[in-house]
């Protein structure tokens, strides 16, 4: 809005960037359509444009300030109509979107009538500016609760307390001594974590160390877990992965786990002898056995038994795979929650993921992160495409998601952005008069280069990610 270039596609901390721990959740590794992801992306950006975008037009209209256009895209105009005295239309570049408003350019000839812009009061400039990126955020506490109303999903363990089910081998907790079955009670500033928000603390420091504490055996012990850069997204790693217990789903009777007379609710709690608390880790142990026989321990009932099954080498999706023919139960909560419980998760969650965005932006700007680790357009796009074909619950998830980050973007106090508008806005306030022309041209030029450099440098970003995705 207010004349200044439309709108591009926020930098995000990468959306599907999981440590590797939620099970079920997205595969950011899947290879997707690059034309559904596109499609989807267009959609999905549109919806965030469009919400933005009336959030301004809607505040306009309230305090009767002329709107000239109402554009969704930018560049050659393709479809359009006019309804009162605005131009309603889709142009061809679909990343962006604007507002256009009567008197909104001071450096423009202006008329003086009472239904510009910069004729209004500037609480009222204040708060047609500030109302896109409001919607925004309001568009993603809507958007959850009421996904939580009539599906709320979320892998059990995340809910539960931080119990570590696994630790890779020379990993940053491996190395100060963290085992599996350990339960973390401090981390940090977090006092007896849930295991999501262990993970995002994790996800979101690099190279600090922070002090951990665990139970184990009755006894509490005291560490410092300094997380590691890793992936291309270089964002916080240490090896720890949650509780999730192998217990048998089904059974594939012609293979030989079949053969062997296991059934679905069968627990798997050892593998040549190494205890088994995250499932995920017996089919890499299977996968590295490269078809020797390996040794299950399993407890059935009150009883425990064990087994040797000799792998067989299968096709799975084009790609051949050692297996014994066992798919494992991922415990998910899946419930429908009452309005004020659903409204109270979206705050949480929103709150969360808030507050973890500007700790990301804090770490980047005083490089304690990688900016690596956002997300630009390729980035939202194959995010979005990855969610669409996860299922509904995960797309909305992703909308939301991206709604919140959007609004807090356009926020940030960044010349040409909405905050950069609402900074100017305080500043005339405090002190009592308008800046010159010449300050604000040099104010918006500043921004235009800075939101172009980090349009370039997140392209860049998405395109190493892509062909570096490791």
């Amino acid at each position: 809005m207010n004349g200044e270039p439309p709108k591009a596609p926020a930098p995000l901390p990468s959306p599907t960037r999981t440590g590797g721990t939620r099970l079920g959740r997205v595969n950011g590794n899947m290879a997707g359509s690059f034309i559904t992801d596109v499609i989807v992306v267009v959609v999905v950006l549109g919806l965030m444009i469009f919400i933005h975008e009336s959030g301004h037009f809607l505040a306009a209209k309230f305090f009767g300030i002329r709107v000239l256009v109402f554009s969704l895209g930018f560049g050659k105009r393709l479809l359009h109509w006019t309804k009162g005295n605005t131009d309603y239309r889709i142009s061809a570049l679909p990343f962006g979107g604007y507002v256009r408003m009567a008197g909104d350019d001071p450096s423009a000839e202006r008329t003086g009538e009472s239904w510009e812009f910069l004729a209004k009061p500037r609480w009222q400039r204040f708060v047609v500016v500030a109302m896109g990126p409001t919607m925004n955020i309001l568009l993603a506490g809507l958007v959850l609760a009421g996904l939580y109303r009539f599906h709320y999903q979320k892998p059990a363990f995340e809910e539960q307390p931080a119990r570590v089910g696994d630790v890779d081998d020379n990993s940053a907790a491996s190395q100060i001594g963290i085992k599996p079955g350990d339960v973390v009670v401090r981390l940090g500033s977090l006092q007896k974590p849930r295991w999501e928000d262990l993970e995002l603390k994790i996800l979101t420091t690099v190279g600090e160390a922070m002090p951990i504490e665990v139970e184990r055996d009755g006894k509490t012990l005291d560490m410092a877990l300094t997380p590691r850069p890793s992936g291309p997204d270089r964002v916080g790693d240490a090896g720890l992965y949650p509780y999730a217990p192998g217990v048998v789903d089904k059974v594939e009777e012609e293979l030989p786990a079949g053969q062997a007379g296991l059934l679905a609710g069968d627990e798997i709690v050892a593998l040549d002898g190494k205890t088994v608390l995250f499932w995920p880790h017996v089919s890499f142990l299977i996968q590295s056995s490269k078809g020797k026989p390996v040794k299950l321990s399993v407890v059935r009932g009150d009883r425990e038994f064990s087994t040797t099954l000799k792998p067989v080498l299968t096709d799975v999706v084009g790609e051949k795979r050692w297996r014994v023919g066992i798919t494992f139960h991922s415990d998910m909560v899946v419930k429908k929650l009452a309005w004020r419980s659903a409204i109270a998760a979206s705050l949480e969650d929103n709150w969360r993921y808030g507050l973890g965005t500007f700790d990301v932006l804090g770490k980047i700007l005083t490089r304690r992160l990688s900016p690596r680790s956002l997300a630009g357009p390729i980035g939202i796009a194959q995010a979005s495409g990855e969610a669409y074909r996860a299922g509904l619950p995960e797309l909305l998830t992703l909308i939301a998601f991206i709604s919140l980050q959007l609004g807090i973007f356009n926020l940030l106090p960044i010349p040409i952005m909405d905050g950069g508008v609402i900074l100017m806005l305080v500043v005339e306030g405090l002190i009592g008069r308008d800046l010159s022309i010449k300050v604000k041209e040099r104010f918006l030029q500043v921004g235009f280069v800075f939101l172009l450099l980090l349009v370039v440098f997140l392209m860049c970003n998405d395109i190493m990610r892509t062909l570096r995705p490791y």
